[in-house]
């Protein structure tokens, strides 16, 4: 495969991408649209995005609504979307946890209704946006290779996950519809503001430039496979083209194991974090059975001809630049008050588990 045909392949194309307006949307709707689609659209109802960071680009379409909504659903389908990246979700897993039932409405109902019009409106490609922190489990061994799959899992947004790669199985095999599970692992970069129910990354970065401890749960020696959202986007790109990747689940990672607090000293490094304490330990989250994660990312290396360029530290500086430009507008759209991490140790067990940080 050239390096650049995946990138050729959506010019002139009509694309649907729900969630659209959140940090992975966003960035891929930006690299939709500058590779010359006919209209991207985004279904996006902005429960946990902000209509600042759409891309302002002639060929992007902004549909607000839920994916539970047939009138909304009707009216982004009218446009014909040839392909359809299904990234919306209730995220994360300490917000399934509070409210289970708004998890199974819009990671199971939304994303039957997403395959039920797209097998209909006989769409091209199917990408759900899976996620390889819920599909495997606490006990599989590592790297996490595509074929182990867990029945043993932690929170309602873990089991929704599986559920939506389920239908993606059925939708394939009795529909035809041709479905890719894109399997995410621990994605970060320009595009995500930090939050109670966000993820590590954003949530450090905001508090280590507002000179504020790094609350960390557990002993800091936990790992985690961090992926830049730029090598992200270009494998939901490459999955959205290659002819391969049909009917198939890949790990979109990068395939190194990092541990929390040498991420948590690297971002109190590059900002310059002044707290008198650096780091706080806080006890861990009862979801939270994963000591360590690292991906195999080596069927998505050989069949779509995936390779991560981006280093951490490099994503990382990418990041905070991006926290730098953007401050007033991060710090009026951040859902948690300001102090929250300098407070958490003195909280109840229950608000220590909820206001440090998720994963996906």
């Amino acid at each position: 495969m050239n390096s650049m045909d995946h990138i050729g392949s959506y010019k002139g194309k009509t694309v649907l991408i729900t969630g659209g307006a959140g940090a992975i949307g966003s960035n891929l709707v930006s690299a939709v649209a500058l590779a010359e689609a006919k209209c991207v659209i985004i279904l996006d109802d902005l429960s946990s995005s902000q209509e600042w960071n759409i891309p302002p680009l002639q060929n992007v379409m902004f549909v607000k609504g839920d994916v539970t909504d047939d009138v909304a659903l009707k009216r982004v389908f009218f446009e014909k979307p040839e392909l359809v990246f299904h990234l919306a979700a209730f995220f994360a897993n300490q917000n399934s946890v509070d409210y289970p039932e708004s998890d199974i409405a819009t990671n199971g109902v939304g994303t039957l209704k997403l395959l039920q019009y797209s097998a209909l409106t006989k769409v091209e490609r199917f990408v759900f946006a899976s996620s390889g922190c819920s599909i495997y489990g606490s006990e599989a061994p590592l790297p996490l290779k595509e074929d182990f799959m867990s029945m043993n899992l932690s929170t309602p947004y873990q089991i929704t996950k599986m559920l939506g790669e389920l239908y993606c199985n059925f939708f394939h095999n009795f529909h035809g519809l041709p479905v890719v599970k894109a399997r995410f692992f621990n994605s970060y970069g320009p595009g995500e503001v930090p939050g109670q129910y966000r993820n590590v990354i954003p949530n450090f970065i905001y508090w280590a430039m507002k000179g504020e401890a790094l609350p960390i749960t557990g002993n800091g020696e936990e790992t985690r496979d961090f992926t830049y959202v730029g090598d992200l986007v270009d494998g939901l790109l490459r999955v959205g083209f290659c002819k391969e990747a049909i009917g198939q689940q890949f790990n979109l990672a990068s395939g190194t194991e990092t541990k929390i607090i040498d991420l948590a000293n690297t971002i109190n490094s590059i900002t310059g974090n002044q707290a008198k304490e650096g780091i706080a330990f806080v006890p861990k989250r009862k979801w939270d059975t994963k000591s360590r994660l690292l991906a195999s990312i080596e069927r998505a290396g050989e069949l779509i001809g995936y390779e991560p360029k981006t280093s951490l530290e490099e994503g990382l500086r990418n990041t905070i630049n991006w926290f730098g430009e953007k401050w007033d507008l991060i710090g009026g759209s951040a859902s948690f008050s300001p102090g929250m991490s300098s407070a958490v140790r003195g909280r109840t067990q229950e608000t220590k588990e909820k206001a440090v940080y998720s994963e996906r």
